[in-house]
């Protein structure tokens, strides 16, 4: 669907990229040396923000319009649950990832249970970070771009990836954190006014008697609904979400980031706040441009039918820097990622590097990846394949492994080194090989359960399985572990938890006052 833009949404357009280079490259001239984590100098308020313009991608905007369009308030769950596994990372993971001072989450692996367990994660790093990250994010948001500008996919896929380059590679980590602050404004800001004219449209015309589909404004739908029973969500969604807030290196590397721990978790706590808006700004303008627009537009249609029908000029162009930050901001976050574990973990296994070596070698590899990542959204272009079949094909794919290995090695002190190889190249390559036969609906479509209820049972067999191989082979060696152990915790204050507890009462009166 093409949106017609004026001179005024151009101007806005005009602006809002002068902006993002100036910030991206005054930032890269004064970003130092370390353009992986910044020299750990972040406050929480760059923590949260950060995190969430990257979290906030093209896919976002855009399929949680959808998902509110077509299934209603349901969707909420994936933003609303979110803050348990923002506590668990802040409170359990961060101490120990900090404490043992790494830089990559695969190092984490490394520190606990050797270089087999960490030459694993560092490809699946890379290899997720392309694909998931990258690749899916410049070709979703190419879709839109490109229809909306009228211009062929690649040439928007290859524009995005220039201009999400350029600063990367010259500011490094600082610049994709300070111009994610600058995204996630232009993110809420455009998001909220829509919602607001969304909302005021359906009130002034009346259509809010308008009848909805059951379940339409419930948060759990009973436990025979194909796609999103509370079933599913409840049990499927936190395997993906264990390892997506827990363990991804581009989400995880924000905190990594972090001038100390309090910081960190503060941060931590700051976006789990956010969470609390984002079904509103995000979710709610799907639900009502169904009650509105449900007879000339269709799920996938409902965010761009919503700018196109209620925007005014200028507005319209806002919105548009809006997709194309949440794009922006994804891609550039994707690429300093993965700079930083080529470089840190694969280059520097094979030679030694000093500061100004690294330095050159992450703005080469910067470049690499974009070129890697326009290849991959080529790819998705001519696959004849469904995006969103492949993403959450990988995630049912290679979630449950690392859920499993993640939560151990915190939780569960006799987990050692032969259950985690288990887990991981054994139970990986039987994931991989239930994930292939589950996209190409083999052996007969509607043999395999939905991805959410997939990935709880491959879960729950591989936690079977990390238990028996730890229980029936030696325990791992005395000192293992790094500094954090279990008792420190790190050194939370009760104000850190105060702050996760008040969160917790809002998010039961939610979902108390949605499930009545």
């Amino acid at each position: 669907m093409n949106i017609s833009l004026t001179g005024v949404d151009g101007i806005v357009l005009v602006l809002y990229i002068i902006a993002l280079f100036a910030l991206g490259f005054f930032l890269g001239r004064n970003s130092g040396k370390d353009i992986f984590l910044g020299g750990r100098s972040l406050r929480w308020w760059q923590i949260g923000f950060s995190m969430f313009s990257a979290n906030a991608g093209p896919m976002m905007l855009i399929g949680m319009s959808s998902l509110g369009f077509s299934q209603g308030v349901v969707g909420a769950n994936f933003e609303w649950l979110a803050w348990i596994f923002l506590l668990l990372l802040a409170m359990f993971f961060l101490p120990r990832y900090l404490s043992a001072g790494i830089s990559t989450i695969p190092q984490y692996l490394l520190h606990r249970y050797g270089k087999s367990a960490y030459n694993f994660l560092v490809i699946y790093s890379l290899v997720s970070i392309l694909v998931v990250w990258l690749g899916s994010a410049l070709y979703a948001g190419g879709l839109v771009i490109s229809q909306v500008l009228g211009c062929p996919l690649l040439y928007a896929v290859a524009l995005i990836a220039l201009i999400a380059t350029s600063y990367t590679a010259a500011g490094g980590f600082r610049a994709v954190v300070r111009t994610g602050i600058f995204q996630s404004v232009i993110i809420i800001v455009s998001s909220l006014i829509l919602t607001v004219l969304a909302f005021n449209r359906m009130m002034t015309s009346g259509a809010v008697h308008h009848e909805v589909p059951e379940n339409f404004w419930k948060l759990f739908h009973g436990a025979d609904d194909p796609e999103y029973s509370w079933v599913a969500i409840l049990a499927g969604y936190p395997v993906v979400a264990i390892y997506y807030w827990c363990a991804d290196q581009t989400i995880v590397q924000k905190m990594l980031g972090a001038k100390d721990l309090r910081e960190g978790q503060y941060g931590a706590l700051f976006i789990a706040a956010l969470k609390i808006i984002t079904p509103v700004i995000f979710l709610l303008p799907g639900i009502i441009c169904f009650i509105l627009f449900r007879d000339i537009t269709t799920a996938d249609n409902a965010y761009i039918t919503l700018v196109k029908q209620l925007m005014p000029d200028g507005f319209r162009g806002l919105c548009i820097a809006a997709l194309i930050a949440a794009l922006i901001d994804t891609v550039s976050s994707g690429l300093n990622s993965f700079s930083t574990v080529f470089t840190l973990d694969v280059v520097a296994q094979f030679r030694t590097t000093d500061e100004g070596s690294r330095l050159r070698t992450g703005r080469w590899v910067t470049v690499l990846a974009a070129l890697l990542a326009i290849g991959i959204a080529a790819m998705f272009l001519y696959s004849g394949k469904g995006l969103f079949e492949i993403t959450q094909g990988m995630v049912s794919i290679l979630a449950p492994p690392l859920s499993v290995v993640f939560l151990a090695s915190v939780f569960w002190k006799r987990t050692n080194r032969a259950a985690v190889l288990t887990v991981l190249y054994g139970g990986g390559s039987v994931c991989l090989l239930i994930g292939v036969c589950y996209l190409l609906n083999y052996p007969y479509k509607g043999f395999w359960p939905h991805f959410l209820l997939l990935s709880v049972y491959l879960f729950i067999a591989l936690a079977v399985v990390i238990m028996l191989v730890s229980l029936l082979t030696a325990p791992a060696a005395a000192g293992s572990e790094p500094v954090a152990a279990a008792e420190k915790g790190g050194g939370q204050s009760r104000r850190v938890w105060a702050g996760w507890a008040v969160l917790a009462a809002v998010m039961l009166i939610i979902y108390f006052v949605l499930n009545r």
